[in-house]
């Protein structure tokens, strides 16, 4: 936990040995496999069917200790890069009495305790509702349930255990009726990026789901969904709470 003008605040981060695995074990790794790939060059010259056949030939010809030693340069080389993009992608998460900020890959995003109602992992992803139900924040992380619920119940946050709303989830079939106006296209056109592993665009087809009050969970490749307390379904006569002025009209 530390402190500053804003008060207490706790970071929960992979901590020092994730980044000695990622900045030692990953550059190790590489050196010893690109060291075992000219070892084994000649065998693998050999072979009709071996692909780049021209790089192994190159390295059977060299002698072995360059071989070996420029191999391992690149292995490490390439064990670094990936190490820099593993460090990019690690989420750090900060606790304090008003707000949470989740980092990762440069970018900030900021919720304030205000506006959420309750907090929560689920299936690998950290979730945080507002008071509609809807999804302010859902994060994959593979930071420990049991440090991030200690971290959010230290500043006053509400934590669940698991999803308040997981009994009002259903599964998603085409043309299923009780979804608000545009949503089974969304629906549809998510399933199809699903299937694909076109990962950034279902994101974005789950953040306009949820524009509109569409909340979704996935189970393997199946799409399960609820909605929040400000969808409009077609046939409703009422405004949802969110959606009255001021004056409750």
């Amino acid at each position: 936990m530390a402190g500053d003008g804003y008060g207490p605040r706790t970071v929960v981060t992979g901590g020092p040995v994730e980044l000695a695995v990622l900045w030692a074990g990953f550059p190790l790794l590489g050196a010893g496999a690109g060291g075992l790939l000219a070892l084994v060059a000649g065998w693998v010259a050999g072979l009709p069917w071996a692909p780049v056949q021209w790089l192994f030939n190159l390295l059977d010809r060299l002698p072995e200790h360059q071989a070996i030693a420029g191999t391992a340069a690149v292995g490490a080389l390439a064990g670094l890069v990936l190490a820099g993009v593993g460090a990019a992608e690690r989420l750090a998460v900060t606790v304090d009495a008003a707000q949470v900020r989740l980092r990762r890959a440069g970018e900030d995003r900021h919720v304030t305790r205000a506006e959420t109602r309750v907090v929560f992992v689920d299936g690998g992803d950290l979730v945080l509702l507002d008071a509609d139900g809807a999804e302010l924040i859902r994060e994959s992380t593979d930071l420990p349930g049991t440090r991030l619920a200690a971290a959010f119940r230290t500043h006053g946050w509400g934590w669940a255990d698991g999803d308040p709303h997981r009994s009002a989830y259903r599964l998603w079939v085409p043309d299923l009726p009780g979804l608000p106006a545009g949503a089974d296209a969304l629906l549809r056109a998510r399933e199809r990026a699903v299937q694909r592993d076109r990962r950034d665009d279902a994101r974005e087809l789950r953040r306009e789901l949820g524009r509109i009050g569409v909340v979704l969970r996935d189970e393997g490749k199946r799409q399960y969904w609820r909605l929040t307390g400000r969808a409009v379904t077609p046939g409703a006569e009422e405004p949802t709470s969110a959606e009255r002025g001021p004056d409750g009209r």
